[in-house]
């Protein structure tokens, strides 16, 4: 991965993702009682920051510099508090395990990506949760937006391989559809989503 590109990416706009979190992400954990929360590769901070809301103990890990200051600032001005490990996932940082690991949009090709996975994997408490929220392959003929290169979109099948062996329970995994405004109207982007949970 390299992280000069993402923080020109983050440099270039305000924001490159919006304020409030992602709607699966909201979705799937809005019921968990708080707990220890990892953000992996979180960007600026959107979905850390509504995690801290909740009443969660977040860090936020990620190898952008440029995003990093983003969260900060964007964690201070909405009033919660977030940990920031500035780290690249493809070298595993030295995190304590959590009770929800969330892993939300990363786009590496497929051998980073099962590294990533399993390493995000290996980092759930017992009793704790995984969820992985991601941009589908077949969105590149069927849907709308995300990167447009096939090896940095996974499939079902593919996550559901690389979890093999890491002792998680999966739950859920399946594609599901987020409607995007573009020039023709409305239209659906497909996405993969995952969760599973590790036993007590």
């Amino acid at each position: 991965m390299d992280a000069r590109s993402w923080d020109a990416r983050y440099a270039a706009t305000e924001l490159v993702w919006s304020r409030g979190p992602n709607r699966f992400v909201e979705r799937e954990l809005a019921e968990l009682p708080p707990g220890r929360a990892l953000d992996l590769a979180g960007g600026e901070g959107r979905n850390a920051i509504w995690l801290a809301q909740q009443g969660w103990q977040v860090e936020l890990v990620e190898f952008s510099a440029v995003a990093l200051a983003k969260a900060r600032e964007l964690a201070a001005h909405t009033g919660v508090e977030v940990a920031f490990t500035e780290a690249d996932l493809t070298a595993p940082p030295d995190l304590a395990p959590a009770d929800l690991v969330l892993l939300a949009y990363l786009q590496v090709p497929r051998e980073t990506s099962r590294q990533v996975l399993r390493f995000a994997a290996s980092r759930v408490a017992p009793r704790g949760t995984l969820l992985v929220v991601a941009h589908a392959r077949r969105n590149l003929v069927d849907g709308v937006g995300g990167p447009q290169d096939p090896e940095v979109l996974p499939d079902v099948d593919e996550v559901r391989e690389d979890l093999l062996g890491t002792g998680l329970t999966i739950l859920r995994a399946e594609e599901v559809t987020r409607p995007v405004e573009t020039e023709d109207g409305l239209r659906d982007a497909i996405d993969l989503l995952v969760r599973a949970e590790r036993p007590a």
